[in-house]
């Protein structure tokens, strides 16, 4: 009888995007990926489960409880060479981000718990630190909405709720700084120090040093939130999320003129630059669910990080992205440096 020919090693060429977090999906791509029985996908020790599986083509969704790098698919007894992948790591759950976190200077991030409308919850505001350490940071404020720092490290908080805009001491204590903003979310400083706020309502304010307040730009009104975010030349970059599902991103010029950088999203939330100027926007690209990224001027948008309920992200040093879903917080490699903010 002839001799049966042993099976091939399975070989990996390509998986994508480059970053997922827990209940987001690689689409491995490679050769004898199965063999003569259903493919196994490790990341680390941590099998995955494998949504579809061919020679050729395999998608595995992330598990939980992943602290290893490295991807390997076992076929009939054969195992691939590892595959370093970036899957994000948690920081803290049992939250309710809605809106970007924020850094601070020594690599504090900070992240709501915005609740219901109308809710009073224990703790609006928490304080994580490098180690994932989570402490309570600001209590007694209203649907804590969106973050943001000034250029002298103080921290500002958006209610949806009441319409102000609160600055808030290393310390916590806490004062308005701004009040009348309609359905106050999204926030963010210009390189002046002044503070644009997002109402969903229509209305983009602007808010001088002196706190004087104009209307800087009116915009599609949003059923949830507007989240803003400063791009390299100044411009305001903004979404808001419609009932459609070919929602844009916004820009808008120092000058106060609106246009649509581009449109197909589902559901754009959050938003922010890398250091050399691509957007990342939290959203759906032709269904897969994650962070879209735009690699520059003209080009097409690229996943490049999956996964479910992600509402918000923000640069770390030295090169990693710090993600909010809807009820975690994770931080993920990136290979990339964060646009420095525009007031530091």
């Amino acid at each position: 009888m002839p001799e049966a020919k042993a099976a091939a090693q399975p070989r990996i060429s390509s998986v994508s995007p480059q970053a997922a977090i827990p209940g987001g999906e690689f689409t491995i791509k490679g050769e004898n990926l199965a063999g003569a029985a259903v493919p196994r996908v490790l990341i680390g020790d941590v099998p995955a489960s494998v949504l579809v599986g061919s020679d050729s083509f395999i998608i595995a969704r992330v598990p939980e409880g992943v602290s290893d790098s490295k991807m390997v698919v076992r076929a009939t007894q054969k195992e691939s060479k590892p595959w370093v992948c970036h899957v994000g790591i948690p920081l803290a759950d049992s939250l309710h981000p809605v809106a970007n976190p924020s850094i601070d200077r020594t690599g504090n991030v900070f992240t709501t718990f915005s609740g219901s409308r109308g809710q009073k919850t224990p703790v609006s505001v928490y304080k994580v630190d490098g180690h994932g350490n989570v402490k309570a940071f600001l209590s007694d404020l209203m649907n804590a909405t969106s973050v943001a720092f000034d250029s002298e490290g103080l921290l500002y908080v958006s209610s949806r709720y009441d319409g102000i805009v609160y600055q808030v001491t290393p310390a916590g204590e806490m004062s308005v700084y701004a009040e009348g903003m309609g359905v106050a979310t999204g926030i963010a400083f210009d390189g002046e120090d002044n503070l644009f706020v997002g109402d969903r309502t229509g209305t983009i304010f602007k808010i001088s040093r002196s706190r004087q307040i104009y209307v800087f730009a009116t915009l599609e009104p949003s059923i949830a939130a507007y989240h803003l975010a400063f791009g390299p030349k100044r411009d305001l970059y903004v979404t808001g999320p419609t009932t459609s599902s070919f929602d844009g991103v916004y820009r808008i010029s120092p000058n106060g003129q609106v246009s649509v950088c581009y449109r197909g999203l589902g559901r754009p939330q959050g938003l922010a630059f890398d250091i050399e100027g691509r957007l990342y926007v939290a959203a759906s690209l032709g269904g897969r669910r994650g962070v879209v990224r735009f690699p520059g001027e003209g080009e097409e948008p690229e996943l490049f990080l999956s996964g479910p309920n992600i509402v918000g992200l923000a640069f770390m040093a030295p090169s990693y992205l710090v993600v909010t879903t809807s009820s975690a917080l994770y931080r993920v490699e990136a290979g990339v440096a964060g646009l420095p903010f525009p007031n530091l």
